[in-house]
């Protein structure tokens, strides 16, 4: 649905693939699509990440420890049509990750429940075109007391987080669209299980603070009221944090970059346009101190209209 934040959509070293289901398409917290007032869209969707080649700082490598590590997730996203220029969104993903090899052990369980405000407030006609802006504030919260000092096979980074983005978007009378945004991450310092570690110096402490982190995210390609395709390139990029040091396990406050490319896709279905198919993948093409990654992921969305308002009214967020 940050996004993030959600969320929010890869299964990398560092715990990329938590970070970022936010990239996925299907009226999320990152695209420029937007839920008619009462309108409210939810579904499940579930995806899998693998991995067997990673970067140390920026060293590329494997691990025969760990052969490939693998993450998989089911979500539940939704996201609630306060108005035609405000949606607010949600989503609860469940992971699990797996090594293929050596003896640490996967983890599993309920990660962050993460929650956004998207609002629209520009949309004009511009040339033979519509131009959309937007503002999104999110926030995310951990759900379970799982551990995040058990990398790569932790299923989350246990810290609070809040967002802020602007995003663009220009779309032609014929459906070709470009959509580009910024976005800035705090996060809240963590607890781990141990009174001292060692980063670049040593600390007598079990608080370890979170670097700030910085998404791009540019997306392009057709979209009308049946169906959605677009190319999406996303890059991640920690400000801030350390290198994992040679043959040594990653940190929740390493440096984590990455950029990735991929492909997504959304269906409308003719006779039942309150149903939605939606899939896609990526790839980690470049990356500091995380998995090069594969992701694919699949989702079905129902659309339950609350509105008042003759059952002729098309809640289709495509339709704009």
């Amino acid at each position: 649905m940050k996004k993030i934040s959600t969320r929010m959509v890869v299964a990398a070293m560092l715990l990329f693939a938590m970070i970022l289901p936010r990239s996925l398409s299907a009226q999320t917290d990152i695209d420029a699509l937007m839920m008619a007032k009462n309108a409210f869209c939810i579904g499940p969707m579930y995806s899998y990440s693998s991995w067997k080649n990673y970067w140390e700082g920026t060293l590329k490598r494997d691990n025969e420890n760990l052969g490939t590590v693998s993450t998989k997730m089911v979500a539940i996203m939704g996201n609630y049509g306060i108005s035609k220029k405000l949606n607010a969104l949600f989503s609860v993903p469940y992971v699990k990750t797996k090594a293929s090899a050596g003896t640490l052990q996967g983890m599993d369980g309920i990660q962050d429940l993460s929650l956004f405000l998207k609002w629209r407030p520009l949309q004009k006609e511009m040339g033979k075109g519509k131009l959309s802006v937007f503002g999104i504030a999110g926030v995310s919260i951990p759900l379970s007391d799982y551990t995040p000092d058990y990398l790569p096979l932790s299923i989350g980074l246990h810290s609070k987080t809040a967002l802020g983005r602007l995003m663009v978007d220009y779309k032609l009378d014929m459906g070709l669209f470009a959509t580009a945004s910024a976005t800035y991450l705090l996060r809240d310092n963590i607890d781990i299980d141990r009174e001292s570690y060692y980063t670049t110096e040593m600390h007598n402490t079990h608080e370890v603070k979170m670097p700030d982190a910085a998404n791009y995210n540019f997306r392009a390609g057709f979209r009308n009221r049946r169906w959605i395709a677009e190319a999406v390139v996303n890059i991640w990029n920690t400000l801030g944090g350390f290198d994992i040091t040679r043959n040594n396990m990653p940190f929740p406050s390493n440096n984590m970059d990455a950029t990735m490319v991929g492909a997504n896709f959304k269906y409308v279905i003719p006779p039942l346009p309150q149903l939605q198919l939606v899939a896609g993948g990526n790839t980690t093409v470049a990356g500091r101190n995380v998995g090069q990654a594969r992701t694919v992921y699949g989702s079905i969305f129902y659309i339950l209209d609350f509105s008042r308002k003759s059952k002729s009214t098309n809640p289709n967020p495509n339709a704009e």
